[in-house]
């Protein structure tokens, strides 16, 4: 008997389970209309699933509770598997609050089945991911915390559930995201379901967010777990945005479903809202996924998220501050292909240290892009700024004489970045009806190389997960692929990055940032990305057995070309580490909401302490034995 299943990719809204499950019950008549047998959403589908704390409201949980009825009501000739949050009010989680699951529940002839070898008449999540974006266990019960209280194993508790459909009884594993990724944890679900079976089909609801180069991996794995058990796996992942206040994420979907040999039957675009059909029973061609290169995944998931996250907040207009770089290009660029030309107002605030050049650029581009342009001096205004907190007296009990500030030349830098955020582009984005964007990148936001309440501010911070060489690698690929012209001008991709806050960055004169990108783009990334983070230490004994290159994935012969001694490398390496764990910590912690693609991504993803900064014994052993030898 063949049974025909819907892979149900939806847009979750989170903290909207009202609209959600209007959403859902419109697909599961999609489903009945194409003889759909089975209809299988992800997880967390009627709530969402980065909720913050709202998880310790009872209203929300028990609206949550009454729309997971009504989807169940609709189950009569349709079997319904979706994602919803489960509550216990009998029981208490370790917080005293009623307890609550991560549960994957299969409703069939308008109830609720799987009580029938299990304590509750759904599943429960086994496995609770506490790293990253992740915080499960601090709202949900486990499978593994309900076996210890019940005094049985995990295994007992992992029980398939039997769906009768027609004259074919048919045993589900279902398993909730995580559950799947077992290579680390010391219980695996899927061994013990399939002891407890056999299984004639794996489920796995997820409520996955988009990471670069994830779904190569979750491909590799999930054929695998269907070819050694021996039974089609089907993954429903949901779309959409959610965050967690400092990080905000997209959410690819990409539902697959894999036969018993591996190979992929069926799947949904990414970033789409739609329904795959896999017909469980019979032999089916395999199918061929889009191949995209890592430049055109990013592209999508930025564009996709910024098209989300100004919709969810409202905003429909946004301000650029345009330096003639590279960042505030491609942000620029972003922003007008999501809202629109006319409503991308950009904004030109040079001093007296920017060049010719990089005016000309900044008008080219708004030219190019079509949108609204303004040239805003700030000279003036900056002078102002000095001259009154240098020639304003200070005056104090007790003291005859008034005092005087002194303004440094780094701090008449930091005014004039302030200037043009605090002062202009938050004034013009009010005007203008809209928000102002922030533009960092993430190898400046490593080491905050960036001014609080200047250019740290805006309401997003759209490039503030790419490393420098894939910004370049941004604008390129807009103007050859997007629009396969130069829009993006190639002065701009040419020109020498450079904040022009000073003679010392003048660009035509070939001077710029401190940082030399295509070196301290993979450094910082070491420190940020590595999933076994590095530091100092690790970078000397790198740099001492000739690996360092190799271990950063950097091009080979460049720290030589850099550093000529090893008291330079030593001085550059301390400099910016402390950059990273000093100032660059507090700069992040007030910086807006990151847009994340990584596998570490500021903001939540990459929690942090002000600490200050810290080196190991070991790297002081290390350094004074190499400069011993200089």
């Amino acid at each position: 008997m063949t049974i025909r299943i819907a892979l149900a990719q939806l847009e979750v809204i989170p903290g909207q389970p009202f609209h959600n499950t209007n959403v859902m019950l419109s697909m599961v008549e999609t489903a009945r209309s194409a003889n759909a047998q089975i209809i299988v959403f992800p997880e967390m589908s009627i709530p969402g699933y980065l909720l913050g704390d709202t998880w310790e409201q009872p209203a929300f949980l028990r609206e949550c509770e009454a729309m997971g009825k009504r989807l169940a009501a609709a189950s009569n000739d349709i079997c319904i598997v979706f994602g919803n949050v489960a509550i216990d009010w009998q029981k208490h989680n370790d917080d005293g609050r009623p307890r609550k699951y991560n549960a994957c529940f299969i409703a069939h002839q308008g109830t609720f089945i799987g009580a029938d070898n299990f304590p509750y008449p759904y599943r429960i999540k086994t496995l609770q991911p506490d790293y990253r974006e992740f915080e499960d266990s601090r709202h949900f019960y486990s499978l593994r915390k309900l076996a210890l209280e019940q005094n049985k194993t995990v295994a007992e508790l992992s029980q398939p559930v039997y769906v009768s459909l027609g004259d074919r009884r048919l045993s589900l594993g279902c398993l909730l995201c995580e559950d799947a990724w077992t290579d680390d944890y010391a219980f695996h679900p899927l061994e013990a379901l399939a002891t407890n079976g056999p299984i004639d089909l794996f489920l796995n609801l997820s409520s996955s967010p988009y990471t670069q180069n994830k779904n190569q991996k979750r491909n590799r794995v999930f054929s695998a777990h269907a070819r050694r058990f021996n039974a089609p796996l089907l993954y429903v992942n949901s779309t959409g945005i959610q965050n967690n206040g400092k990080t905000v994420y997209t959410f690819d979907g990409c539902s697959t479903a894999y036969q018993v040999d591996g190979e992929i039957a069926a799947y949904v675009p990414a970033f789409s809202c739609d329904i795959a059909y896999f017909p469980f029973g019979i032999p089916t061609k395999p199918c061929q996924l889009p191949k995209e290169t890592p430049t055109a995944e990013i592209y999508q998931a930025l564009r996709y998220g910024v098209e989300r996250f100004t919709t969810s907040l409202g905003i429909k207009r946004v301000v650029v501050g345009l330096s003639g770089g590279i960042d505030s290009a491609l942000s620029a660029a972003f922003y007008q292909l999501v809202l629109g030309p006319d409503n991308v107002l950009l904004i030109n605030m040079p001093s007296r240290f920017n060049s010719v050049t990089t005016k000309n650029l900044s008008a080219e581009l708004a030219n190019n892009l079509a949108c609204p342009y303004m040239i805003v001096p700030i000279e003036d205004s900056v002078a102002h700024t000095i001259d009154q907190l240098s020639q304003t007296p200070i005056r104090q009990v007790g003291r005859s004489e008034a005092q005087h500030l002194s303004l440094s030349s780094f701090m008449q830098e930091n005014i004039q970045a302030r200037d043009r955020s605090a002062r202009i582009l938050s004034a013009a984005a009010a005007a203008f009806g809209g928000a102002f964007s922030c533009n960092a990148n993430k190898s400046e936001t490593t080491v905050g190389y960036s001014t609080l309440y200047g250019d740290q501010s805006g309401f997003l911070a759209l490039l503030a997960d790419l490393w420098k060489h894939q910004v370049y690698a941004l604008a390129n690929y807009l103007n050859d692929v997007v629009w396969q012209r130069k829009i993006i001008p190639q002065g701009i991709l040419d020109l020498i990055p450079s904040a022009e806050l000073s003679m010392a960055q003048a660009v035509d004169e070939g001077k710029g940032d401190p940082l030399c990108y295509p070196y301290h783009d993979y450094l910082f990334r070491a420190f940020v990305e590595r999933w076994q983070r590095a530091t100092p230490e690790d970078i000397l004994l790198w740099y001492q057995n000739g690996s360092l290159e190799k271990e950063l994935g950097c091009q080979p012969g460049i720290v030589a070309s850099l550093f000529a001694t090893p008291q330079d490398f030593i001085a550059d390496l301390e400099r910016w580490w402390k950059q990273y764990c000093g100032m660059g910590v507090a700069k992040r912690i007030q910086a807006p909401p990151v847009m994340a693609v990584s596998r570490r991504a500021f903001g939540f993803d990459h929690r942090e302490a002000q600490n200050g900064v810290y080196f190991t014994q070991e790297y002081h052993r290390l350094k004074n034995s190499i400069l011993a030898l200089s």
